[in-house]
């Protein structure tokens, strides 16, 4: 990656600015100029979010506002009430609140003399999600979005629920914003009110584990801030990006599908990160791409971007199963529409003892049974990477044991796939409340099988997240599995393995009791999206290679970071667990004389075949430290169920130097409801 210095606009950096709010309050941000903006004012670009723009996302944070400055633009990086140095308390995801303040930085921004009036928002998970929520609001400043890595249903599709199942990542999310909202913000900055906000903070964030768990279906509570409620709202143009090992790729063929206002969709390869940044790579010029977005809706200049495909997506090649790559090979392919009339379904019947018919030819019905154990998901990776550890899918054979599988002969020409597959499934089930797992793998003829997409579904959750009722033991139902949308070739000589499960813990968490699935061959079908090549038109999609802008201050590693992600098992206790460290060390800021400090554990464990052994536990530590100043937070939270109840332990600690000055914590049981 490249950086940049030299731009057509040298670049004025303001570390610190207020904006009032209409109750008092008032929320910190940074801000970009470019030099002459108050002799020639420019248009403006948003980004709005909780994570620390003092420290925790201060490099990112230059090197992109610093590029888009220099280009002509005034930058704005805002801290959400509550959250780094703004005023007030944060006391969930997306509140009306949130939204609220960030219409008003919006119509502050285009007020200043410095703005033209025009704005944009630019943002990547929490800052996609609310770029999206405020463009359905409709500030009339507002001309441009771009969401990253960001979701239109906040039930059906974020780090929550998947198919109406618990992730995981809810617990692991949770205890993340846990961690966050116990620091408090630079005394530099606030002077001497910072110990009193701290202390607001930690009395007043609450456990946002306890509300999300008292949310187990689609209610009014995941309907407030999901655009999907009302598509039409959305007036002005959306950029959707996000990448395949990302957890929220399938909100870009939505949003393409379903808005009316101008859009355009990209995925790459990437996990949860900008594109210029990308891993897996490659990574893209990203930043080049978004001004010739920014230019053609603020500047109202012809750049040529909505020529572009209105879907552009990375095709990628069949590669062997591991947990991370530095590169995912494949290409750029593009659709002038989606759907896309060119992508059409082929149907592959699921057919004993375990086939994959090539043809949706007619087979013999035929009951086959699947009751997998616990371990199967262990090498399932986490549902949204991050890239921080090694947390991709492994080799799906260790996965496939615990699986009935349907295995397709090997391919006699290559085989390419653009979209949502989707597995139509006709069962039975012994058990009122049972999950499926199903996934799609790449195996190749060395019988390595790399995970391609998978799909979810509380089976209680059959006809929808909003009411959803007990199975009946022993009735036959018709259900339809949804996979992830990807794009993916598959070579000539591979074969296609469809892979049932009744658990994938710990991606997700288990029904309440052990359950036995009938699934009824003949009846049931995997459907594939497929895409003819058109390589010519597909050569034609070119991107920059990714520059940034320059950081603000030096930032020095000062203790090693360590990160991994292992599978433990011990026979001898009939006791297994993933553990996953994410440990950052200490990082010194040399411009802010601030050191800062960031680890975080994960457990995620059960023993044999006990449902009751399930358990998710949390461990995260953070710091700060000037001088004399020395603060540090350690939260902790344990998530464990029986087959009624969620219980739920947390404790949070702060420390002034090494004296704890506040302590809590919280025990709560909270019913299942279906799950």
């Amino acid at each position: 990656m490249k950086t940049r210095t030299d731009f057509p606009h040298r670049v004025r950096i303001k570390e610190h600015v207020w904006i009032p709010m209409s109750d008092g309050l008032r929320l910190a941000g940074r801000l970009w100029l470019p030099a002459d903006a108050s002799q020639v004012p420019v248009p403006a670009i948003l980004e709005y979010i909780p994570y620390r723009k003092r420290d925790s996302t201060r490099e990112r944070d230059d090197r992109m506002h610093h590029w888009f400055a220099g280009h002509g633009y005034a930058c704005l990086r805002v801290d959400l009430r509550g959250s780094g140095d703004s005023e007030g308390v944060l006391k969930d995801e997306y509140l009306q609140q949130e939204l609220d303040d960030g219409a008003e930085v919006i119509d502050w921004l285009s007020r200043q003399p410095w703005c033209s009036g025009q704005v944009g928002i630019i943002g990547i998970s929490w800052g996609g999600f609310n770029g999206l929520q405020l463009a359905a609001m409709r500030p009339p400043a507002l001309q441009a979005v771009v969401s990253v890595c960001s979701t239109d249903d906040r039930y059906a599709d974020d780090v929550h629920h998947m198919g109406g199942c618990l992730l995981s990542d809810n617990l692991s999310w949770a205890s993340t914003m846990f961690a966050y909202n116990s620091l408090p913000p630079d005394p530099q900055l606030v002077g001497e009110s910072w110990r009193d906000q701290w202390f607001q903070r930690l009395e007043g964030s609450g456990l946002w584990l306890e509300q999300w768990l008292r949310h187990q279906r689609r209610d009014e509570y995941w309907k407030h801030g999901s655009i999907c409620e009302d598509w039409s709202a959305i007036e002005c143009p959306v950029l959707a990006v996000s990448g395949w090992a990302d957890g929220y790729s399938n909100a870009v063929f939505r949003l393409l599908a379903n808005l009316q206002a101008p859009r355009l969709g990209l995925v790459g390869p990437w996990s949860h990160k900008y594109p210029h940044q990308g891993v897996p790579g490659p990574a893209i010029g990203f930043l080049q791409e978004c001004l010739r977005w920014w230019d053609h809706w603020l500047k109202r200049q012809e750049t040529g971007i909505m020529d572009e495909p209105m879907l552009r997506a990375w095709m990628q090649d069949s590669v062997p199963p591991t947990t991370s790559y530095a590169v995912r090979p494949g290409r750029w392919v593009g659709e002038a529409a989606w759907p896309s009339e060119r992508v059409t379904r082929q149907t592959m019947p699921l057919a004993w003892p375990g086939v994959l018919e090539a043809d949706d030819c007619p087979v013999p019905e035929r009951e086959m049974p699947i009751r997998s154990p616990l371990s199967v998901g262990l090498f399932a990776g986490k549902w949204c990477s991050y890239s921080a550890t090694p947390d991709l899918p492994h080799d799906q054979r260790e996965e496939d044991g615990g699986a009935l599988v349907f295995t397709s002969v090997p391919l006699d020409e290559p085989l390419e796939i653009l979209g949502s597959a989707v597995v139509d499934l006709q069962l039975s089930v012994d058990k009122p409340i049972a999950m499926v797992a199903v996934r799609l793998s790449d195996v190749a003829p060395d019988d390595k099988a790399t995970r391609v997409t998978y799909g979810l579904l509380n089976l209680t959750h059959r006809d929808g997240s909003d009411s959803p009722q007990p199975l009946e033991p022993q009735k036959v139902y018709r259900v339809q599995v949804k996979l992830n949308d990807v794009a993916q070739s598959f070579p000539t000589g591979h074969r296609l393995r469809l892979s049932i499960s009744t658990s994938y813990w710990p991606l997700v968490w288990p029904s309440p009791e052990p359950c036995c699935l009938q699934i009824i061959t003949g009846r049931s079908r995997l459907h594939l999206p497929v895409r003819p090549r058109q390589d010519e038109l597909d050569a034609r999609i070119r991107f920059e290679s990714p520059e940034v802008g320059p950081a603000s201050t030096e930032i020095r590693q000062l203790t090693p970071q360590s990160h991994s992600w292992r599978v433990i098992r011990d026979l001898a206790k009939d006791h297994s667990s993933l553990e996953v460290v994410n440990d950052s060390g200490r990082v010194w800021f040399r411009k802010l004389d601030l050191q800062l400090q960031r680890k975080a554990l994960e457990w995620y464990s059960y023993r044999g075949d006990d449902f009751d052994s399930i358990r998710g536990e949390t461990y995260w530590e953070r710091g700060l430290q000037r001088g004399d100043w020395q603060i540090r937070t350690v939260t902790r939270t344990v998530l464990e169920s029986t087959a009624q109840d969620f219980l739920l332990h947390a404790e949070l600690d702060a420390y002034e130097g090494e004296r704890r000055v506040f302590s809590r914590n919280w025990d709560v049981a909270i019913p299942r409801d279906l799950v």
